[in-house]
């Protein structure tokens, strides 16, 4: 059963895109990532953030006047840049790294989606809350998030950095507690590289770790985040991808190409992931 907290006062503002056509523009002083990734192509796989510069760039203004509050302060996070090998080449806002205009020119960043899994093998999904920026109301996996650019997410070993920021959003969007958790229980399968519009001025251009964890925790969902939340089985998932298939409901569009792919033999093998580990290969989708 679906798990719904309308009511719970999820979402306080939110309102129609701001058409393109209306932006101004302002100059910030953030990572020149079209130099990086430059560079990065230049050297064709190697040390891509020895060639970072910080320049004054021009970037979109886009009106967050008719956005959720909650959400909006959520935007000055700073995200971890990436070439398309997945090398950090600096960082960015949240707000300017899921911007189409961006985008279009190339900006890419580091991302995860999490699959966890109770001990009857069941698949916990989410409903994004109507207050979310890009892709409100669609239903997903269990939890989809960045690492941000800081010391303990930025650790690539073993993708420890990734891990620890998947901790750290499993409890501010579903209340897991840390403990329940930690980042040696989440198992980095693999990563898919993949782009999409939400509307005409927001988007995704990412670079998505695959986490599975299968473990029993506590929920407790925010609702500015989640408006509802279920476990199901395979043929309930199977059902409602067939009901987005009939656009009756709304799904995440990177659900949406991990069900279609890969979710379902490792859902088959939940006991025997080892087999499917590749950190070497970045899928793209």
């Amino acid at each position: 059963m679906w798990r719904s907290l309308r009511g719970a006062g999820a979402v306080s503002r939110r309102g129609t895109a701001v058409p393109g056509g209306r932006c101004c523009r302002r100059r910030s002083h953030v990572w020149d990532w079209h130099q990086a990734l430059a560079s990065a192509a230049g050297l064709r796989g190697g040390n891509a953030g020895a060639h970072r510069t910080c320049a004054t760039v021009t970037m979109p203004e886009v009106s967050t006047d008719h956005l959720d509050e909650q959400q909006v302060q959520l935007l000055a996070e700073m995200c971890i840049l990436i070439d398309e090998n997945d090398h950090k080449i600096g960082a960015d806002t949240k707000k300017n790294c899921h911007l189409n205009e961006n985008i279009d020119k190339g900006l890419l960043h580091r991302a995860f989606s999490v699959f966890l899994f109770n001990t009857e093998n069941k698949l916990l999904l989410q409903q994004r809350s109507s207050a979310k920026i890009t892709f409100p109301d669609c239903f997903t996996n269990t939890c989809c998030s960045h690492p941000l650019s800081h010391p303990l997410e930025l650790e690539e070993n073993n993708a420890i950095g990734v891990r620890r920021a998947a901790q750290r959003r499993l409890k501010a969007e579903l209340g897991i507690p840390m403990e329940q958790v930690t980042p040696e229980e989440i198992q980095y399968l693999t990563r898919i590289h993949y782009k999409a519009k939400s509307d005409g001025i927001w988007g995704e251009h990412e670079i998505d770790y695959i986490l599975f964890v299968q473990k029993d925790v506590s929920l407790n969902p925010d609702p500015n985040e989640i408006q509802s939340h279920c476990y199901v089985t395979q043929k309930e998932l199977k059902q409602l991808l067939d009901k987005a298939s009939r656009d009756e409901v709304k799904i995440t569009p990177w659900f949406k190409l991990i069900a279609e792919t890969f979710l379902f033999k490792w859902w088959d093998n939940l006991h025997n992931l080892n087999k499917f580990i590749d950190h070497e290969k970045i899928h793209r989708m």
